[in-house]
């Protein structure tokens, strides 16, 4: 059976979620290229699936190299109708501790770099008439929780920017998926502690299920549930919640 996508970029793809889509997208068949800043990581995934991964170092912070990096890459792989963006960092924050600079570095990698990739996906997709994006956000983005103000705010962004896009390019025939992952088991909730947190496999493994649906998705339907009740929640209780 032929893969459901062919030519596929995943940005952010040097470990966690990002480095299993890869895997994933590359057992079924698809071409991809993986794209991050490592590049041992990158040759390792390539080595798992020689000819079907495409190893590129790539910084989402050079923000003005990103129509010129994609181009190139849509015209190594052949092609393109899938572009999932992974990049994130959560840098640890204390209880009552306010740093600017990585609050920045949240929004530069997890916010503008996203917004210089789907800037540029979106211009070729809609040209072509085709195409799906998918951003991976966070429930964390459904409210401001006291742990951790800088990424909450990046995830907020992050949904609305892609929910714009989803609007803007309604009718287009161009897909905008926003993926919201609770805890999953990667390097980046690693120290927080959470339990049950997701497995990688299975988190990829919805993702790539969900990419056609055009819609904001948890990739828990209890998920789904419980934060609807807590964007519902009055601010002065919500407050009180110690997430």
């Amino acid at each position: 059976m032929a893969p459901r996508y062919k030519h596929v970029i995943v940005v952010g793809a040097s470990a966690g979620i990002g480095a299993e889509l890869v895997l994933q997208l590359a057992a079924a068949g698809s071409k991809v290229a993986a794209l991050a800043r490592r590049e041992e990581p990158l040759k390792r995934l390539a080595a798992a699936h020689p000819g079907q991964v495409l190893p590129i170092v790539h910084d989402v912070t050079d923000f003005d190299s990103v129509p010129a990096v994609f181009e190139s890459v849509a015209q190594q792989l052949g092609g393109c109708d899938l572009v999932i963006y992974s990049s994130g960092v959560m840098p640890t924050v204390g209880p009552a501790e306010f740093d600017f600079a990585k609050d920045r570095q949240m929004f530069e990698v997890n916010v503008l770099g996203g917004i210089a990739w789907l800037d540029a996906v979106a211009e070729r997709f809609q040209s072509t008439g085709s195409g799906t994006i998918v951003m991976i956000g966070s429930v964390a983005g459904d409210r401001g929780r006291r742990g951790q103000p800088g990424y909450n705010a990046s995830k907020a962004a992050v949904a609305a920017f892609a929910e714009a896009l989803r609007n803007r390019l309604s009718g287009k025939g161009v897909t905008v998926t926003t993926v919201k992952p609770g805890p999953v088991q990667t390097e980046l909730v690693a120290a927080l502690g959470f339990k049950n947190a997701m497995p990688v496999a299975d988190a990829a493994a919805r993702i790539i299920r969900l990419a056609p649906s055009g819609r904001e998705v948890y990739l828990k339907f209890s998920h789904r549930v419980i934060f609807a009740v807590i964007r519902l929640m009055p601010s002065w209780i919500f407050r009180h919640i110690p997430i």
